[in-house]
């Protein structure tokens, strides 16, 4: 199923830049923490908003998606589709964010 080579496994999380930009020019992308979004956990995409808008300027919840994996992980989850639920009031170290602008 997985025809890349394995990469190193650091045991820890890396310096932003570590790795080679994507074709987005996004460095950092899977594997290093679990991506906090802002979007409210939901189940599946079904009436997700096509407007630009997140899910949670829609809608309350106690459980946003993270997306990624972390260094922590199995290689299989580390990946943008990869989603987990996590819980508003908890973190650790392997659960960060992305600052994102608009140039």
């Amino acid at each position: 199923f997985y025809h890349e080579p394995m990469g190193k496994n650091y045991g820890k999380t890396t310096p932003v830049g570590q790795f080679p930009a994507n074709g987005f020019g996004l460095t950092d992308m899977h594997g290093n923490l679990w991506e906090w979004c802002a979007d409210v956990w939901h189940g599946n995409y079904r009436h997700a908003p096509n407007d630009g808008m997140t899910w949670s300027q829609r809608r309350m919840s106690a459980y946003r998606v993270g997306r990624g994996g972390s260094w922590h992980d199995i290689p299989a989850t580390c990946r943008s589709a990869t989603r987990l639920k996590l819980k508003v009031s908890e973190g650790d170290e392997t659960i960060g964010f992305r600052v994102v602008t608009a140039l």
